[in-house]
């Protein structure tokens, strides 16, 4: 029996990384979605630097904001591997804020890349795998998205729209053998958050009942579980993964 075919947006990024190890240990032959803007070296340089960890992971370019290019990205993967099984919509930008200073601009690039998205990448694999009576769908969406955070209206607003979209889309699905569900990671070790300034670091920390930040591998252990395929009757549902900074 062929591989399952398991497509990771942003893949090639901190927590999209890890994400598409994970998959590739369960089994699932793994595809790196990516953009950068276009720095295909960059993705080339994942690539090698996971060959080099000893996981055979594919590379899929597309802008996951534009509708011709997400087309153009399935269709090279139906031509090179077959269709997808599992979509973890894990890209993603900031264009942090205040709303008196936000541009339509700001708020365009964050719903169109963040929340846009996600529809476009299900659109394009939904049939498939209704056809096939299986598939798995995990939407990476934040903290920010439930509770809002300052200085983040467009984020906030892009993250907690994939709620909506995620409780309405596995209910059409259910009964076809897909699921559909959510993750909300709180602050993860990723770059974005290891860049800060220590003494701001430290504050966020302080919040964090379980007293560290995640690391990639703990959000990456729940899309793993989603997966499964003893996940099946667990859809539209939301798993917050944050240490318990903010509890519901």
């Amino acid at each position: 029996m062929s591989k399952r075919i398991a497509l990771v947006t942003g893949g090639t990024g901190g927590l999209g990384k890890a994400i598409c190890k994970q998959l590739s240990d369960d089994g699932y032959q793994v595809i790196a979605g990516y953009y950068s803007g276009g720095n295909h070296d960059k993705a080339q340089k994942f690539q090698e630097e996971m060959k080099a960890e000893g996981y055979d992971i594919a590379l899929a370019y597309g802008n996951i904001r534009d509708w011709a290019s997400c087309e153009a990205c399935i269709e090279g993967i139906h031509k090179d591997f077959g269709t997808v099984d599992v979509l973890v919509n894990n890209g993603g930008i900031t264009r942090d804020t205040t709303l008196r200073k936000m541009t339509p601009e700001h708020w365009d690039d964050v719903i169109a890349t963040n929340l846009t998205s996600v529809f476009y990448m299900t659109r394009l694999v939904i049939n498939d795998m209704l056809a096939k009576g299986w598939g798995r769908i995990v939407n990476i969406s934040s903290i920010n998205g439930e509770k809002g955070q300052f200085g983040q209206a467009n984020y906030s607003a892009a993250k907690a729209g994939m709620y909506g979209f995620t409780k309405a889309v596995a209910q059409e699905v259910a009964g076809k053998g897909v699921t559909v569900n959510t993750v909300s990671p709180g602050y993860i070790a990723t770059s974005m958050i290891m860049d800060v300034p220590e003494e701001i670091r430290e504050t966020i920390r302080k919040d964090i009942p379980v007293g560290r930040f995640g690391e990639p591998e703990d959000i990456a252990r729940v899309v793993s579980f989603l997966t499964a395929e003893s996940a099946g009757f667990i859809t539209g549902a939301n798993i917050s993964a944050n240490g318990g900074q903010y509890m519901h």
